[in-house]
């Protein structure tokens, strides 16, 4: 596809590019993304959510939208459920305070779902006594376990957060600290929920994630990820169960 950088995209416009990938829309697909790569939007993050919404979640489906707070950290309330601001960027902001989604309480991890509410409360269920931010056990091994897919757009797989979950769930040592730390959650009744977390860490580099798009080349060979575009962005529809089988053979050879 030729990148039209004067093309101003509509919601139909994303809604083709999507149904053009063919991908489900009755499984769960988390969407990161760089809004300034997908380019000049109708009404910006909004015509962005409202198409993925509407093709995601119109057939049973669910989409999730990253709304992280673990740049928090060192702060006394790590996820305030009042407040929308994220660590992601534009996207990530609008999906938390939009009215539709339900925000999960992962006090370093959160993400905003959308879709059939009784579906979105099974899902986000217990969110807030996950014991690290991206748990086997939390929405992000919930993705693998339904099936589900990650949806980067216009962003690399160091942004597929969903990779810290398939370390965990393979028992990679040295990913997430041995100690919990204690965060506090603020709900919005005003209440405060303080929680033990372990979080993200290794002794060989800052930030492991910016290791992640090494594994590209594989997931590729094994037929793991589609190709196309939202707005000007490259995009990748990436199928969960085959990325973490892909690391469970890397691992094991």
């Amino acid at each position: 596809m030729k990148k039209d950088l004067n093309r101003i995209y509509t919601k139909d416009d994303i809604l083709a590019q999507l149904a053009s990938m063919q991908l489900p829309r009755n499984t769960v697909v988390l969407a990161h993304s760089s809004l300034r790569l997908v380019g000049r939007l109708e009404k910006g993050a909004e015509t962005l959510l409202d198409a993925l919404m509407e093709y995601f979640t119109a057939e049973g489906g669910l989409l999730c939208i990253p709304t992280h707070t673990w740049a928090n950290l060192s702060k006394e309330i790590t996820l305030d459920m009042a407040d929308p601001t994220t660590c992601l960027g534009a996207l990530s902001d609008f999906a938390a305070a939009h009215p539709r989604g339900t925000r999960t309480m992962n006090p370093t991890h959160s993400m905003t779902v959308f879709g059939d509410p009784d579906r979105v409360a099974a899902f986000v269920e217990g969110e807030d006594r996950t014991p690290s931010g991206t748990a086997p056990e939390s929405c992000y091994g919930k993705i693998y376990r339904e099936g589900g897919y990650i949806l980067l757009i216009g962003v690399s797989h160091a942004r597929n957060t969903y990779l810290h979950c398939v370390e965990e769930m393979l028992g990679m040592p040295d990913r997430i600290t041995e100690e919990p730390r204690e965060v506090k959650i603020k709900l919005l009744s005003g209440g405060v929920l303080t929680r033990p977390v372990k979080c993200h860490h290794t002794s060989f580099t800052n930030d492991v994630s910016l290791r992640f798009p090494k594994y590209e080349t594989a997931f590729r060979y094994h037929g793991a990820i589609t190709d196309g575009f939202i707005g000007n962005a490259p995009t990748q529809a990436c199928d969960a169960v085959i990325m973490k089988e892909v690391m469970e053979l890397i691992l094991h050879n």
